[in-house]
């Protein structure tokens, strides 16, 4: 089996796993699975989650594709005319509790081939992140140490440098940098060295996939049944308009996904099934709201 076709047996196996550990916690909700086709090539399995008890809405998402590398692509990775393949898994759930956050994550491998079919490139990319509406700082130190203690095996320094890398990418730079939760780890173009070749890069991503129930279901669990009211509906969806915002202007794996005639249904479920935007909005002075904003930018966890 080639090393493509061992991740993208992973993916999918990893897809099952969550979807299966999500529904467990829900307890009414079940992942409803569409299965796609994209005509350059490839295609993808989306599931999702709606309507439970506990997850409003969400999708686990698989695609692997692959084709001509298009145009905009070719410019954003600087490369002349190329075939690609891309694999990975995309996240993103949405719980209906307010003290419930939401998470993101997502792990992705990418090969560059030229046009007589000879592999010229690869890299991993991936990461996890949290995004709570009311902080409680033991579920912040419990999703940081999970990501801490999984990675540190691969490297000392790797956590608190891709923890670094999640802080400055999941802002909204037209918010004067505001992250849009507490972060988490992220990394990209993570390619074979002398000191990680392929096959230890693939055990690094593996274990990060592995980790995402042990650092989320614990904080879902502590929080599902906190009681909450109107006002925090409401706090949550002014929070999750910000999440709109990032995902729409800045993130690059929408940007890749519709500029390589990904299935826009699937790139879009990241959205959530509602959000607020008031102008000129500030929280109360003193409120837990206003307390909350300090959590939005980068801080060490553990």
């Amino acid at each position: 089996m080639s090393f493509k076709d061992q991740f993208t047996a992973y993916i999918h196996a990893l897809q099952d796993t969550i979807c299966a550990g999500l529904e467990q916690v829900d307890g009414k909700a079940k992942f409803v699975e569409d299965k796609w086709e994209r005509p350059e090539g490839g295609g993808g399995k989306t599931r999702v989650i709606s309507g439970g008890n506990v997850f409003e809405k969400g999708g686990v998402n698989t695609s692997v594709v692959y084709g001509s590398l298009p145009a905009a692509m070719q410019q954003a990775f600087g490369v002349p005319d190329s075939n690609f393949f891309a694999v990975g898994l995309s996240l993103v759930i949405h719980p209906l509790n307010p003290f419930v956050p939401t998470t993101h994550a997502n792990w992705r491998y990418f090969e560059l081939y030229d046009k007589e079919g000879k592999r010229i490139d690869s890299w991993f990319g991936g990461g996890t992140d949290l995004t709570p509406y009311y902080m409680f700082e033991e579920d912040a130190v419990h999703f940081h140490g999970t990501l801490k203690n999984t990675i540190t095996p691969y490297g000392a320094s790797l956590y608190h440098a891709y923890k670094k890398h999640c802080d400055e990418y999941f802002a909204n730079k037209h918010r004067g940098d505001e992250m849009r939760g507490i972060g988490g780890v992220f990394y990209d173009y993570l390619r074979p060295t002398e000191a990680m070749d392929e096959n230890r890069l693939f055990e690094f991503q593996q274990a990060n996939g592995n980790a995402f129930l042990t650092a989320y279901v614990p904080i879902v669990e502590l929080r599902k049944d906190i009681a909450y009211t109107e006002r925090e509906i409401e706090w949550q969806e002014i929070r999750r308009g910000r999440y709109v915002e990032f995902n729409l202007i800045h993130d690059r794996g929408t940007l890749f996904g519709l500029k390589t005639n990904g299935r826009t249904e699937s790139i879009l479920m990241s959205l959530p099934p509602r959000a607020r935007w008031y102008y000129n909005h500030h929280p109360e002075p003193g409120s837990k709201e206003a307390e909350m904003m300090q959590f939005y930018k980068p801080k060490d966890w553990v």
